[in-house]
């Protein structure tokens, strides 16, 4: 018996795929399943997040529904997946915060945090609101510098601090027979598997949608959200070396690094949550965990709503929108922080953890 009803059919389902093997060549889940004649529930954790749900397994299974043996395990593992989030998240009272209400809790997060910046302007000088401000310090006429730094860089410590935690249970969860290191081989092909999203093709074929016709384009989506986002996150810690190294204050002239970078990283930020999302709804209801949609569309949103104001803010810096248009980005970006430890932003590390794992395994067997 493992701790959870899912866990106990993930189990069922891994024990029929060890006998059948069929579908060995098509992704991770199936080799690194091989290696195993029982499974922890560690084990069953580290599997379903090596699983990149595209339904190729689902459709090429003999034994899937209706099947009396009803084989599905994209949605088994999917369902898993989610649950190991809570199961690892720390600290542990927050660990089912977001799983059904991850957009309203998103929304609602944004926008306090806006109203908040918008309040604290206000309270000092309303017309800085909607007043027209350029030059160096202009985004700062809102909100001082140092209060503003102070504020996100707590919530953003708060956010790493939380991620660590919940990685580190889990790979001591999922660590052993091999150990608690990983030496930098493993950790290199798995950053290459991770960087070309290796295992979203179903074996070279593409992702499942609302067909049996497979398509590549929630890879493209996902590459354009997840490089998107390495943009913008480079474009603020070059802004932040401006700032403290150089002594020049934002915002910057179009043509000037960080303005480069946030932009190519704001059109990945609209463009792939926006084809993530519509991905989303055409995809067969049979591999989604419906119960998640909502954490699922919350992350989406908050990328979106990060990337769309960031883009809006830059045509519009230099008229009376900017203070409003400011205070709605900065509430977005606190709220994609406070929300990263326990939502769906959290997919993306455990499975290119299970990454690293695999890669060790399969360098152990090599060596054996």
């Amino acid at each position: 018996m493992h701790g959870t009803r899912i866990l106990d059919e993930a189990d069922r389902l891994m024990t029929v795929c060890n006998s059948c093997r069929y579908c060995e060549g098509l992704c991770a889940v199936f080799p690194a399943m091989e290696m195993r004649r029982a499974f922890s529930d560690g084990d069953l954790n580290y599997l379903a997040n090596l699983c990149h749900s595209c339904g190729a397994c689902y459709v090429d299974c003999q034994f899937s529904p209706p099947h009396e043996f009803n084989v599905n395990v994209p949605k088994t593992l999917a369902v898993a997946r989610a649950e190991s989030y809570a199961a690892y998240a720390w600290p542990q009272a927050l660990s089912g915060a977001f799983a059904r209400n991850g957009l309203v809790i998103s929304i609602i997060a944004a926008l306090s945090m806006a109203a908040f910046i918008l309040g604290f302007a206000a309270l000092n000088d309303r017309s800085v609101l909607f007043g027209i401000h350029t030059g160096p310090g202009a985004f700062y006429k809102l909100m001082p510098h140092n209060a503003m730094a102070a504020l996100f860089s707590a919530a953003f410590l708060y956010a790493i601090l939380a991620l660590v935690m919940s990685v580190r249970a889990f790979w001591r969860d999922i660590g052993s027979p091999i150990g608690g290191r990983a030496e930098g081989g493993s950790i290199f092909q798995a950053v290459r598997d991770a960087g070309e999203l290796r295992y979203l093709h179903g074996g070279g074929v593409g992702c499942y949608n609302e067909d049996d016709k497979p398509t590549d384009r929630r890879k493209l989506y996902h590459h354009l959200t997840f490089y998107g986002f390495l943009l913008c996150f480079a474009a603020t810690s070059v802004a932040t070396l401006y700032h403290y190294l150089l002594g020049r204050e934002a915002p910057y002239p179009w043509w000037d690094l960080p303005v480069v970078l946030g932009t190519l990283g704001g059109i990945g930020l609209i463009v792939g949550p926006i084809g993530l999302f519509t991905a989303k709804t055409q995809r067969d209801p049979a591999l989604l965990d419906e119960n998640r949609y909502g954490m699922d569309v919350g992350f989406i949103a908050m990328l979106l709503l990060t990337g769309l104001t960031g883009m809006l803010l830059l045509v519009l810096r230099e008229t009376s929108a900017m203070g409003p248009l400011l205070a709605l980005h900065l509430g977005a970006v606190f709220a994609l922080f406070i929300t990263m430890p326990y939502g769906k932003f959290v997919h993306g590390i455990y499975r290119f953890v299970a990454l690293v794992r695999y890669a060790q395994e399969r360098r152990s067997e090599a060596g054996s």
